[in-house]
């Protein structure tokens, strides 16, 4: 019988000892991925995989094979959990030994919901890794929630936008779809967009202030795309059409098996 995920937490394949928590919770320096999985399956598996791979060779100079990644989150899956929200965590706790690969398994998401969001003067530090531990990424995100907003808009200097707390963010101009030119994280949902959507896309500097000469601003993240209704007390045009486009331009993605 198939079973609904419940809260699970293995490191190197099996459940973690008091110990192997007690080192990791000492230290922050780590990096992440995290998924959805339906069916034993996820978009953009390979993507994860890369990923994982290429911030453990710059952050602790060894590669992660993805075959043993898919091991690893089988194993913490068990025979009979299908779908779940999955993470597929990467920290050192000893700097002579070989890299630790946690997974935890949740129940799965909901669908990514349409979003205001506040606007904070931070960006995150080394933002081409989706790494742990910034303090401030979680704390302005917390923050946004506790004043009523959905998520945090990260922004630098004169109010160039980079990407959410925990979204990437995009716009669309009436002809093109445009990215943020600046320091973020490639998100895995961004990129299966990118890769499948019919519009010309390009990259360029965005502000706030240039946020009403578009038709539409959007975001993802591993819980699918939504629509950005206001920024700070700044309502935005909401282009369902668009929206939906997007939303169908991920969903058409295969699910592959872990």
């Amino acid at each position: 019988m198939i079973q609904a995920a419940a809260l699970t937490l293995e490191i190197n394949g099996r459940a973690a000892t008091a110990g192997e928590l007690r080192a990791l919770a000492s230290g922050g320096y780590g990096h992440f991925t995290a998924m959805q999985l339906r069916g034993g399956r996820t978009r953009g598996l390979q993507l994860h995989l890369d990923r994982l791979n290429a911030a453990s060779k710059e952050m602790f100079g060894a590669a992660l094979e993805g075959s043993r990644v898919r091991d690893l989150i089988r194993h913490a899956l068990g025979a009979r959990v299908r779908d779940a929200s999955v993470r597929v965590i990467v920290q050192q706790p000893v700097e002579q030994e070989p890299p630790w690969v946690m997974v935890t398994v949740r129940p799965p998401a909901d669908p990514l919901p349409d979003s205001s969001l506040q606007q904070v003067a931070y960006q995150r530090s080394l933002a081409h890794l989706k790494h742990t531990g910034d303090f401030g990424q979680s704390y302005y995100g917390r923050l946004a929630e506790r004043n009523g907003f959905g998520e945090a808009l990260l922004t630098g200097p004169d109010g160039l936008i980079s990407e959410g707390s925990i979204t990437n963010i995009g716009f669309f101009d009436g002809t093109a779809v445009v990215w943020p030119a600046a320091a973020m994280l490639s998100g895995i949902t961004m990129q299966l967009v990118q890769a499948r959507l019919m519009l010309p896309q390009r990259h360029s500097p965005v502000r706030v202030a240039d946020l009403g000469s578009f038709g539409a601003v959007f975001i993802t993240n591993s819980h699918g795309v939504a629509a950005v209704t206001q920024v700070d007390d700044r309502r935005l045009s909401v282009d369902t059409a668009l929206i939906s486009m997007l939303k169908d331009c991920y969903e058409s993605v295969p699910w592959e098996e872990v």
